[in-house]
Order: C-alpha cells, then structure tokens, then sequence
C-alpha cells in the first residue's frame, strides 16, 4: 500500500460514524448488509449514511452493489489487510518490539487470498428483534443485555406492538447499575422494523402477547422476512403490577435473572452446526426454560 493510500484509508476511517460502519460491515462480511439496516445499527438517518458511505467508498473500504431497489454494502477485507500491512511492515519497519504480534499477524492476512481463510475466523453475525406490548421493560431488558453479553456477534433491537413513550425507570436503573448502556435505549414501534427498508431479522422473539394481524390488518401477523425465525419467549410483564415500588423492584430483578439466563443460553448455541429446523427447535425450547413455569420469587440479579 503506497503511503497516500494509507492516508486516505486512515482519514476516512477518522470519524466516528465512518468507523462504526466500518466495523459493522466487517463484522458481517462476506455478508452484506442493507443500507436500512446499516444506518439503524450506526443510529444515523440515511441520508447522513450514505454520505460517509461515499467517503468510504473513495477510500476502497466499501463497495456498494443494488438489488432492486435497495443498496447492499460489503467491507473490502482485502483493503483492511494492506492497511494493517502497511503499518506493521512500511511504517513501523516490523520492529516487534513496538508491534508485538501484529506484524507476524498482518503479514499473514496479506499473504491470504481474500476468500475463505479470513472467512473461517470470523464468526456468523446474527440479527435479533425482541417484540413486547409496550417496549417499555422485558424487551428493553433483552435488548440491552444481549448487547452487553454478545458485543458485536449480534445486533440487537426491541419494538412493541403498543410502544409506550419512555422505558420503565426501574428497569433503566438496573440496567445501568449491571453496566449496560442505556443511552439509546427507546420505545419502538414494531412497524420500524415490517416496513420494506427495514433491518434484515435473523431471529424474532415474542415475549409479550403475540399480534394477530400484520400493520394495515393483514391476516398472518407482521411480515419479517422468509428468513427470520420467530418465537416466543413468554415473561411476565411488570407494567401490569399494581404492587409497592419495593416489589415492583423484586419483580424487575427477577425479570433481568428470567431474560440473563435464557440469552446465555441462546448466544451459545453452536449455530455453525444446526440448520434452520433443528436452530428453530432449539430457541423455541430456551423460551420454556425448567422450573420458571411458576409465579415470580425473589431471586435478584447479582
């Protein structure tokens, strides 16, 4: 790589919206991923998307190929590996006592063919809705802590089909006490994710009453795609409970250990190995998880 290329690939990975689509897309590759979706996972709208998406299409990190109507983008793996080989070889003179392994690593990823061997260490991406009534407390739960246990092998998100305006506040304390992050956590409505520019969906998960009828009152419920596999994943709603505020907490902590063990569960399914009918089995079994069939006991989240 000639050092004014290095420049322009550094510079455009030098903003933090560039970059966070930058790993999104590397993360998913050889996959692609919808220009909808990509923009929802960043938190950008997609007319400010497809701005940094030029830019970093100028730097060679990203190519762009339309299906339909809809714009598909994939990461240039192979740019990534003469990046890091120019850093660790032309730049830094592969001094390992600066680099560590980094120079042995980058000189074998731009030895390799930009196919199958750096396919192998990556590990399959999946996207992940949780559907409750109000998204104001189970699948904000599930939301948040799926992101704080999987990190980048999954993406997450959380709608209902009546959102209500804010998340419940004990649920938002306690998450932010466990440590995960409760900026961009929001009621959504389920419609965000149904409309045709909406963010492909790997798996579905019902934890609250499932709708009867897809938005406009189609029959056959919401429409998310022929590959996504839907479920339920039924839990107790604590909107409903008229208690004390001090049970009310018992019953949250309770909700967060119900949620925490079944995507303990779920994020360690060996995915690679099971195909789609024995996959769907198996999440729809974890939603029936032994000796949670009975009415919430104290049991708080650590």
């Amino acid at each position: 790589m000639e050092s004014s290329t290095a420049i322009a690939v550094l510079s455009a990975l030098g903003q933090p919206s560039r970059l966070a689509a930058v790993r999104r897309l590397l993360v998913a590759w050889p996959g692609t991923l919808r220009a909808g979706e990509l923009a929802e996972a960043c938190g950008l709208q997609p007319s400010a998307l497809s701005q940094h998406l030029a830019i970093l299409a100028h730097a060679g990190l990203v190519h762009a190929e339309r299906a339909g109507t809809t714009m598909n983008y994939q990461a240039d793996a192979g740019a990534v590996r003469q990046l890091m080989a120019f850093l660790a070889r032309d730049c830094c003179g592969d001094r390992r006592d600066l680099l560590g392994s980094l120079a042995g690593m980058a000189a074998k990823l731009e030895d390799e063919p930009a196919g199958t061997p750096a396919q192998r260490r990556l590990q399959p991406t999946f996207s992940v809705l949780f559907l409750g009534t109000r998204n104001a407390a189970r699948s904000i739960i599930a939301e948040a802590l799926l992101r704080k246990m999987a990190g980048t092998r999954f993406t997450a998100w959380s709608a209902g089909t009546q959102p209500a305006r804010q998340p419940m506040p004990e649920v938002l304390g306690r998450l932010k006490r466990l440590g995960c992050d409760v900026g961009p956590l929001r009621c959504k409505p389920l419609d965000t994710f149904t409309a045709r520019d909406g963010p492909r969906l790997d798996f579905v998960f019902v934890l609250g009453e499932a709708p009867r009828k897809a938005p406009g009152g189609r029959r056959g419920g919401p429409d998310f795609g022929d590959k996504a596999i839907v479920t339920a994943w039924p839990l107790p709603d604590p909107n409903g409970y008229k208690g004390t505020a001090a049970e009310r907490g018992v019953l949250v902590d309770e909700l967060l250990g119900m949620v925490r063990r079944r995507l303990e569960t779920f994020v360690n399914l060996p995915f690679a190995s099971l195909d789609r009918r024995t996959l769907t089995r198996r999440v729809t079994e974890i939603g029936d998880l032994a000796g949670e069939r009975r009415t919430l006991a104290a049991s708080p989240v650590a």
